[in-house]
């Protein structure tokens, strides 16, 4: 069967696209905003150095204007896809439907290894708003025990099932926003509307500003690879991926304004954790312990919903015949169990690199992949424009080209704002990913690891299917 795989891909029905499976419970609407808001956003910790790089004006600017270049196309897109493939691969299959299995692949490697990098922040942000409170986990034998007790912890949530990450989320989420909008009331009568038009574009750091927005607005994409796990996913995703694109907005927009309008400026003062110290300005020390513990309960809900992401994209994959069958195997709970002791593991991994180096290393993989599921969008947009969507973005073929030329050259400037060492390293994992997707397939010929496709999936291997007379290759 490996042998003749290159050959083939996966074929886009006119009628509507089977369930991949019936395990456990499906995702509702609520918790899927709350999923796409953790896999996003979180709220507002992480923002404040875009105030350090480019002061009040821009900053606020910023979490306005590239939402409508950046997130919007990508959540419209993953709307239209993510409806019309409805499984767990997600973009792998849009990309592998589009570009064919090598390409496919090359989606999924850099993709998962972009949100296993992005993952392993996150314990170390639980730390460092903790810190201040227990010195001891500022370093040491204390902070690598906790950061692996931590990931031990948050590993097993995702274990015992979808449903209850997703009402984690939401619980979550809630415990995270609410300090912010008691801030806000606070703020009011001090509030000076002048500063926040300080700017000066002379004395701006543009690689930590863009890095910091992208970074803070991207993967909205991930959410397609838990499609498989959503209850009538033709609705509820475009719908909670509408509602999620507000909640982030206004998530970092409301606190930036109440942090840089109530209390005077000091660029150098905004760095991690700085909104707990104006919390205890407009506050006090209780107010900035809330905003410390929303902050450390925000970054276990960007964990966990990351790692779904994460695993279940190794699972579809699975089950698409690309990685080895093992990594399809369910949990009694019908999680991934091999996909996320997987990602777990990088997790562990890669915990030790700074903030900015993880950041920067996973912005550089990230674009990589959404220079793929531009280019597969608009492919699939001229060659299957008849193909069954669900969820439609209102515009024609040229139409969609023109959607994604801004985000594109978004993609362009960040890249080129890289450093060289981040450009090394994440060239080498990208011809990882080359190297990898051959020696696999010859790893299937030689029967050294099973790889199988799922029963509850399309048949990709004996099925052409054409839409207006054109094959989808």
């Amino acid at each position: 069967m490996g042998e003749h795989r290159d050959s083939q891909y996966i074929g886009i029905n006119e009628g509507p696209s089977p369930r991949p499976n019936n395990h456990g419970k499906k995702i509702s609407v609520l918790p899927l905003v709350f999923l796409i808001f953790y896999e996003v956003s979180g709220g507002p910790f992480g923002v404040e150095d875009t105030v350090r790089a480019a002061g009040p004006l821009l900053a606020l600017a910023g979490f306005l204007i590239f939402p409508l270049i950046w997130s919007v196309p990508e959540a419209l897109i993953t709307a239209e896809m993510g409806t019309m493939f409805p499984e767990n691969g997600g973009y792998v299959v849009w990309v592998s439907s589009a570009l064919g299995p090598f390409w496919g692949f090359q989606q999924g490697w850099m993709k998962w290894l972009s949100g296993v990098i992005d993952n392993a922040l996150y314990p170390v942000l639980f730390l460092d708003y903790l810190k201040s409170g227990i010195p001891a986990l500022g370093g040491g034998w204390p902070r690598v025990a906790a950061v692996l007790a931590l990931t031990i912890v948050l590993t097993y949530m995702n274990y015992r099932g979808l449903t209850i990450v997703g009402w984690g989320a939401v619980l979550l989420g809630i415990f995270s926003i609410l300090p912010f909008v008691v801030m806000g009331f606070i703020s009011i009568p001090k509030l000076r509307p002048e500063r926040w038009l300080v700017a000066n574009v002379h004395k701006v750091d543009w690689n930590l500003y863009l890095n910091t927005l992208f970074w803070n607005l991207n993967y909205w994409d991930s959410i397609s690879t838990l499609a498989g796990e959503v209850e009538n996913p033709k609705k509820t995703l475009p719908k909670a991926l509408f509602y999620a694109l507000i909640l982030v907005v206004v998530g970092y927009f409301f606190p930036l304004l109440t942090g840089t309008g109530a209390i005077p400026l000091n660029r150098e003062l905004w760095t991690d954790g700085y909104f707990a110290d104006v919390a205890k300005v407009l506050g006090g020390a209780w107010l900035s312990w809330w905003v410390r513990g929303a902050a450390a309960m925000s970054n276990m809900g960007m964990f966990v919903a990351e790692m779904s992401s994460d695993s279940f994209q190794l699972l579809g994959m699975a089950e698409r015949g690309m990685i080895p069958e093992f990594f399809a195997r369910r949990s009694r709970y019908g999680t991934p169990l091999v996909g996320i002791l997987f990602s777990a593991s990088g997790i562990v991994l890669l915990s030790w690199l700074s903030f900015q180096e993880i950041v920067a290393a996973e912005n550089f993989l990230y674009c990589f992949g959404m220079i793929l599921e531009f280019i597969a969008f608009v492919r699939l947009r001229f060659v299957a424009p008849h193909a069954a969507r669900p969820y439609k973005i209102p515009v024609g073929p040229f139409g969609a080209v023109a959607m994604c030329v801004p985000p594109a050259i978004l993609i362009g400037v960040v890249l080129a704002f890289s450093s060289v060492k981040v450009m090394i390293v994440s060239l080498v994992a990208v011809m990882v990913g080359v190297v990898l997707h051959p020696c696999l397939r010859q790893s299937e010929k030689r029967r050294w690891l099973r790889f199988s496709i799922s029963e509850n999936l399309p048949d990709i291997h004996h099925t052409s299917v054409r839409d207006n007379d054109t094959l989808v290759r």
